[in-house]
């Protein structure tokens, strides 16, 4: 038996239209499926550079890359073995197109996989993404008020004006009692948080001032549009001076000691910057905020001096000040008090803060008293971290080894530094993903594993200074590549950039400010599988968790230390590509 079913035109149609949109949602949601597998940096490549994607779920056979304009198969390439990547727990396949070198806006497509997000070829490929590293520090400098005119939709109010600030029981002395105020302003927030921390600028600060004095000329064409602009400085160098001046500030006029940290005893609620009012402390000077304070105070005494000879000139008598401070006091380690709940930064091996001390003393001065005072013969390289700084040492003395006195050893400085390349290379040649990450197995994968790759790069990039070898130059833009999406996550972990960037971050300004687009330009912290915040993640694989969440501060908060390797690798590819 049949049954006859009557139906009106317009219910025909709006049948037909909910059909259809239902086929456009499943076609949509396939692709989004095929570009998730289909693994590449999303922003583009350089005409003459490789050019590299990565297939998932054991993909093999040819693949086509296609003109976006045209639909035009401009190359057909036939996919690598595929290999097993213990890692994220997939088996991937690379495509290599790195002969394609028109400029054009392109996708990868193949039979089984689809296709891939759109990218570009073309010179200058990564500049707007340079600038917006850079300028993500003026979206979190303290104490000022971002105007529209530099900030765009991402104007606000002042906040922490930090002209009171108590200082707080734990860095209390005869000279400057508990409850005393000081006076603390400018510096940028550390984090997704809106503290100010001695440890983590050092890094931070010291990676800009070294891509400055490594690539001047390239920061002196680059424009920014922050209040500073056009006031014959560059503008890399306004924007350090905005923290440097903070720094200046934490350190005790009377003995030369620097405070670990300006904060509340809280974290703030997800609120702008100038909705919080909660008390400011000085607390504690440790042995690690002050070294780090003398490390980077020397790098900036010789980096100023063209621009601001007095500037420099105090910048070097404070951080002597500081060395003499940490010398009488070597085991000052901080201690977070009980009343104050926000990061900690605690360091109980101090041994890499002297060698990096001494090391920018020395190379600022000339004094062999400071090469002297440390034995670095017998001190290894390493991959730098805040909590391990001596490769800033040794990053140093390399760019500085033909002017250094006869008391160092440049032989010795330049082998270091290309030992630790090699290591880091050798991994690039046998990653499944063609990227340095699992050199050092799941330890790569920490909290703030984007930083890591970023600081891989940053070492891998001075052995191509001292060797001309590209191969080094080449791993270093592999590992853009990841933070651009090439990861097994398929995020471009780089808000404002990309097909698919991180909406959510864990930044409490984009959090706040009802603006449905994150402040751009900041990369956040990337997968790694502890999971300490206790959110919901899909698996614990170290390559694959993270999670696009306000909730997930364990991988996708933001810090100023992991902006940092990213902008000396992006000035660092524009110079040399």
């Amino acid at each position: 038996m049949s049954i006859k079913v009557n139906m009106s035109r317009r219910d025909f149609l709006k049948t037909t239209a909910l059909q259809s949109a239902l086929i456009k949602l499943i076609l949509s949601v396939s692709i989004v499926q095929a570009q998730d597998n289909i693994r590449l940096n999303q922003v583009g490549f350089y005409p003459d550079a490789p050019k590299i994607a990565v297939f998932a779920d054991s993909t093999i056979g040819e693949f086509h890359v296609v003109d976006a304009a045209t639909n035009e198969i401009v190359f057909e390439g036939e996919l690598n073995p595929p290999e097993y990547w213990e890692l994220s727990g997939e088996t991937v396949s690379i495509a290599d197109f790195s002969s394609l070198n028109t400029p054009g806006t392109y996708r990868i497509e193949h039979d089984d996989a689809g296709q891939s997000y759109t990218f570009e070829i073309r010179d200058e490929i990564l500049r707007e993404l340079s600038k917006a590293s850079i300028k993500a520090y003026y979206f979190n400098r303290a104490s000022t008020e971002l105007l529209e005119e530099h900030a765009g939709i991402w104007a606000r109010a002042m906040g922490h004006p930090d002209d009171v600030v108590y200082i707080h029981e734990s860095a209390a002395t005869e000279q400057r009692p508990e409850g005393i105020v000081i006076s603390s302003p400018k510096g940028w927030y550390d984090a997704g948080d809106y503290n100010k921390y001695a440890v983590n600028s050092g890094i931070s600060t010291y990676t800009l001032l070294a891509a400055y004095e490594h690539f001047p000329e390239y920061y002196q064409n680059l424009h920014l549009t922050i209040p500073e602009s056009g006031n014959g400085v560059p503008d890399l160098l306004d924007e350090i001076r905005w923290n440097l001046d903070w720094l200046l500030t934490a350190q005790d006029p009377y003995d030369g000691g620097v405070y670990h940290k300006v904060t509340t005893k809280n974290f703030a609620a997800a609120v702008m910057p100038h909705e919080t009012n909660a008390p400011r402390y000085a607390v504690m000077k440790s042995t690690a905020g002050t070294l780090n304070f003398a490390s980077v105070m020397a790098a900036a005494a010789r980096v100023y001096e063209p621009y601001d000879p007095e500037f420099a000139a105090t910048a070097l008598e404070a951080a002597e000040y500081a060395w003499q401070w940490a010398a009488s006091n070597p085991e000052q380690y901080y201690v977070q008090p009980p009343d104050i709940h926000t990061g900690a930064y605690g360091d109980r091996y101090l041994d890499d803060e002297f060698d990096w001390a001494a090391a920018e003393l020395y190379i600022t001065t000339g004094d062999e008293a400071s090469w002297h005072s440390r034995n670095f013969s017998e001190i290894d390289v390493g991959i730098p971290s805040w909590h391990d700084v001596r490769p800033l040492a040794w990053v140093s003395l390399a760019h500085h080894r033909e002017n250094l006195t006869p008391a160092a050893d440049t032989t010795l400085i330049k082998n270091q530094i290309m030992q630790q390349g090699e290591e880091l290379l050798e991994e690039y040649y046998r990653s499944p993903y063609g990227i340095t990450m699992g050199r050092y197995g799941r330890s790569d994968f920490v909290w703030g594993s984007n930083g890591v790759i970023g600081n891989h790069s940053l070492m891998l990039l001075q052995a191509y200074r001292l060797s001309g070898d590209r191969d080094y130059l080449n791993a270093a833009l592999a590992n853009m590549d990841y933070i651009l999406g090439r990861n097994a996550t398929g995020y471009s972990f780089v808000t404002g950039f990309g097909s698919k960037p991180p909406m959510f971050s864990h930044h409490r300004q984009s959090e706040a400010d009802g603006i449905e687009d994150p402040v751009p330009g900041i990369v956040v912290g990337g997968p790694q599988p502890g999971q300490q915040d206790g959110c919901t993640y899909p698996n614990d694989l170290p390559a694959n968790t993270f999670l696009d969440d306000w909730c997930s501060y364990s991988t996708n908060e933001v810090t100023i230390n992991w902006n940092a390797p990213m902008v000396y690798l992006l000035g660092a590819l524009e110079v040399f590509k």
